[in-house]
């Protein structure tokens, strides 16, 4: 109905959505059960056995190049066989997210090398299944999943059910791919030198990558992209989360946080958040918890409590830029998407911790738009008129200059001295079981 009369313009679209869902279907092709999403930390027991599950996490990483954390699928299907074995008796096609919606909208089932790398179960070097770590969790687990196949290949059409019900014509799907995956195409990360930033639900950090970027410490994700390339990522769970809790505490919509949250100053007067209130990936704390430290008579007050959140949520990725420049990860700027990035605050406090001018984009939702992009280079693949993915990008994709925002001298050494304390805490609680 938005479209109105341009329906008949709509050529293809392509599906971003949240990465390593479980979605189980029946021979019916029914949902088995609700899906498990990324930020179920319940399959902790599982990703250790699956760490171990070929001997070591150093051979595991050797093989799938990742380590194995319970936001991965593989954890999830464990789950789902130790817990319910019923439904997963009954389970016939296992699918992620954006598989199950490309699948609703065109009757085929497939699964893509960008997404397939976040189950924990894929080689990202050979973008092939790794046999021995499906059969620990099930011989014949490879025969409920659907075909793999290149990001660049559609999925197929819309179905006509579909397209009548619509009044579409043959509309092309494309691969589509996970938001983060779609979300490096939405903010022009497809080549070197780039580097992406998204704060919604969670927070990702992420730059594309010619090979695959195997972290021997498993810290950085080595997944395939959207492009049939790669991506290394670091991932962080609480970030709208976090905040989300905090404004609910003190009863804010989310301008109240934000003028708080400039009320405080850099360093947030001593006090520190770790973030954890639904475990953590980076550090990998599954059974993590929240913690405000350093509370005193001075900074005990809304706005120091609302600063050191957002200083220790963008902390937390602030750890995964260190290990991905120590990994040779090289950015001159850093490009950020999502909700946490329409503050003019919190793009200040990133581009102090980072070091890095900071920009946000003048299209808001980085992956819905590296969806269409994707569409598009697809449909002109496949037939229509073909266009290079960076011209296409170079059209798309268009920073905001008024959101720059450039690294303050006077703060770096407050906020180096916070990156150290807040690994220092984090390491001493963790290590004494208080996380």
């Amino acid at each position: 109905e938005k479209i109105g009369e341009r329906r008949n313009e709509v050529v293809a679209f392509g599906v971003s959505g949240q990465q390593h869902g479980l979605v189980t279907l029946d021979h019916r092709n029914q949902p088995v059960r609700p899906a498990k999403l990324w930020c179920d930390t319940s399959t902790a027991p599982e990703a250790e056995k699956l760490n171990r599950a070929l001997g070591n996490v150093d051979e595991l990483i050797r093989r799938t190049g990742n380590t194995m954390v319970p936001g991965y699928t593989a954890p999830k299907i464990l789950w789902l066989k130790e817990n319910e074995p019923k439904n997963f008796t009954h389970t016939r096609t296992i699918l992620l997210p954006h598989d199950f919606l490309n699948f609703w909208l065109t009757g085929e089932r497939q699964m893509e090398y960008g997404d397939a790398s976040g189950t924990g179960l894929l080689d990202v070097q050979s973008r092939t299944w790794c046999a021995p770590l499906a059969e620990f969790i099930d011989k014949d687990l490879l025969a409920k999943f659907p075909p793999l196949r290149s990001s660049t290949r559609p999925a197929g059409l819309l179905r006509s059910t579909l397209r009548e019900k619509f009044h579409l014509g043959d509309v092309l799907v494309s691969a589509g791919g996970g938001d983060n995956m779609l979300g490096a195409i939405g903010t022009g990360n497809i080549a070197t030198g780039r580097l992406s930033m998204s704060l919604g639900t969670s927070g990702t950090l992420y730059a594309f990558t010619e090979t695959p970027m195997i972290d021997p410490r498993g810290e950085i994700s080595a997944f395939c992209d959207s492009t049939d390339h790669w991506l290394a990522l670091a991932c962080t769970m609480n970030v709208a989360s976090a905040v989300d809790r905090v404004r609910d505490l003190f009863g804010w919509e989310m301008n109240a946080l934000e003028k708080n949250v400039a009320r405080s100053q850099p360093g947030a007067n001593g006090l520190m958040f770790l973030p954890y209130f639904d475990g953590e990936r980076l550090p990998n704390l599954p059974n993590g918890c929240g913690v405000i430290h350093g509370l005193n008579s001075t900074n005990t007050n809304r706005q120091d409590i609302a600063r050191a959140l957002i200083e220790g949520i963008v902390v937390g990725l602030a750890q995964g830029m260190k290990r991905l420049v120590e990994l040779g990860i090289r950015a001159d700027e850093l490009g950020i998407t999502g909700g946490g990035a329409k503050s003019a605050t919190v793009r200040q406090i990133v581009s102090d911790l980072f070091g890095l001018p900071v920009v946000g984009f003048k299209t808001g939702e980085g992956a819905a738009l590296g969806a269409a992009i994707q569409a598009a280079w697809t449909y002109g693949q496949t037939g229509g008129d073909p266009m290079p993915l960076e011209k296409i990008v170079k059209s798309a994709v268009k920073t905001d200059r008024k959101t720059r925002a450039e690294p303050r001298k006077e703060n770096e050494t407050i906020y180096a001295e916070l990156r150290g304390r807040h690994a220092d805490l984090t390491q001493k609680l963790a290590s004494s079981g208080y996380l």
